[in-house]
């Protein structure tokens, strides 16, 4: 099977999300189930990204159509980890210094150009894909422009496609100048898309894709509501029938307490006492004082938005003041937020550290030394965190949404639970969570295994690997669907 994938971030490549780390390891899994498996991935050579340190060479050069004359795509290539890794550039693509521009038409131009330069490239390379799998509303436009050749495109005839979604709010801007541009059509009304929704990449995709996944079961279930669908969802309810959720994994070689050089002490499940040691080492490296007795340790590693409900967080924290606890805050992101913890942290001076910047060995520091993890989401679509918290030993404190409903079992619901869920994100419902876990926190030998079936959970690619590779031989099997 040949299986193209596309999209706009990779690690170790280039990573702002948890895109990179999903189309980071996802291609790698399915070529390990299945070596016969021809797995090829395309990106943005973006220009952050160090052509020498990763051994890129030149491929080729071939002209994107456009209707102000042909734009120039240039090929590079490697090889990462026994995969072929193609990168495309050009002006568009030269236009934005990093990943994603503040600009929403630069973006547009970008990932159109980038799109289309990657179907070029299948027919470049005489490789026609049996499976194109494009991510995010960045490359939906391969899934629509492949859509609209693939009738009268012998390379293309017996191409599916796969479309993911990882978030479905952001859909590109729409872009009905760009898409005549590029030659390409908006959808038509016999679409099912509503008017405001034709020329915007997402859902052009959508109503292009011969199967749409989303990065969870449950996400699959939301998106097809008024609460999470934005609009899409009565369309979405159309494509139930090629919709299907699937979570996603996690690196288990990167994500291993057992190994992670960023840690002070490493330790395993059975040697989960070691632990210790390293909620010692975090408290002195942010400057929190050593505190007397057992206090619970409660982290945050997050982008500082809405959707992660941090506006809820510091006012959970302040109605637990009776209650002996400490927190160390990690994450940059709206102003309003950075404030917010500022202040709580002005507040609690022994008690609260917010350290505002990204910091990856601090976040790895934070799940292994901490005894909570919030995770206050109003949506998550799949979520890595509570993923790697459990890993780590770190219990996860988490709104009952998307993939952290898939992941998590309440204490208060399961006897095989692994964390604390709580129903809406609001100040008062993070706060009696994390009050239930306080008073399972005070009975050592409890907590200790409620740890320790975190721990052994499997969050490994193994068996999203095989419900995609289900789902390709699944859409080969079938008659392309109109």
């Amino acid at each position: 099977m040949r299986i193209f994938f596309l999209a706009a971030e990779a690690a170790p490549f280039a990573k702002v999300g948890g895109l990179g780390d999903v189309v980071g390891s996802l291609p790698w899994a399915l070529a390990r189930r299945n070596p016969q498996d021809d797995v090829r991935l395309v990106l943005p050579l973006h220009p952050t990204i160090d052509a020498r340190r990763w051994g890129l060479s030149p491929l080729t050069a071939f002209t994107v159509a456009h209707r102000n004359g042909p734009i120039t795509a240039e090929i590079y290539a490697t090889e990462h980890r026994g995969l072929p890794v193609y990168f495309v550039t050009g002006v568009p693509v030269l236009a934005v210094p990093g990943v994603y521009s503040p600009d929403p038409h630069a973006d547009a131009v970008k990932y159109a150009f980038f799109s289309l330069a990657a179907l070029a490239l299948a027919r470049y390379l005489d490789w026609p894909p049996d499976i194109i799998h494009a991510h995010d509303w960045h490359t939906a436009l391969a899934v629509h422009a492949l859509a609209l050749r693939r009738s009268h495109d012998a390379f293309f005839a017996h191409t599916r496609t796969v479309l993911t979604v990882h978030n479905l709010p952001y859909m590109g801007a729409p872009a009905p100048l760009l898409l005549d541009a590029f030659g390409l059509p908006p959808a038509p009304p016999e679409s099912g898309l509503p008017e405001w929704a034709r020329t915007m990449p997402l859902p052009l995709g959508l109503a292009a894709a011969d199967a749409i996944t989303t990065v969870s079961p449950t996400y699959a279930r939301e998106i097809l509501t008024p609460a999470f669908g934005h609009g899409l969802e009565a369309f979405l309810r159309t494509r139930r029938d090629r919709l299907v959720g699937i979570l996603n994994g996690l690196d288990t070689d990167l994500w291993n307490p057992a190994t992670d050089p960023a840690l002070d002490v490493r330790y395993t499940a059975t040697t989960l006492g070691l632990r210790e040691r390293n909620a010692e080492a975090l408290r002195a490296e942010v400057g929190l004082p050593k505190p007397e007795g057992r206090v619970p340790l409660i982290g945050l590693v997050s982008r500082l938005t809405p959707q992660k409900g941090v506006d809820v967080v510091a006012d959970a924290l302040r109605l637990l003041a009776d209650f002996p606890w400490q927190a160390v805050l990690l994450g940059t992101g709206e102003p309003h937020l950075e404030d917010a913890l500022r202040r709580l942290e002005a507040d609690f001076p022994n008690r609260v550290r917010a350290v505002l910047r990204y910091d990856d060995g601090l976040a790895r520091r934070i799940y292994a030394g901490a005894d909570m993890l919030m995770m206050p989401s109003r949506y998550e679509p799949c979520g890595l965190a509570q993923m790697i918290a459990m890993r780590y030993g770190a219990v996860p404190v988490a709104t009952e949404t998307g993939g952290l409903a898939d992941t998590v079992r309440d204490v208060d619901l399961s006897r095989k639970s692994t964390g604390f869920l709580l129903p809406e994100a609001t100040p008062k419902a993070l706060a009696f969570a994390l009050r239930r876990g306080f008073a399972v926190f005070a009975n050592r030998r409890r907590w200790q295994a409620l740890q320790q079936r975190g721990m052994a959970e499997d969050f490994s690619w193994q068996k999203p690997a095989q419900a995609y590779a289900r789902l390709y031989a699944h859409l080969l099997s079938q008659p392309l669907m109109q």
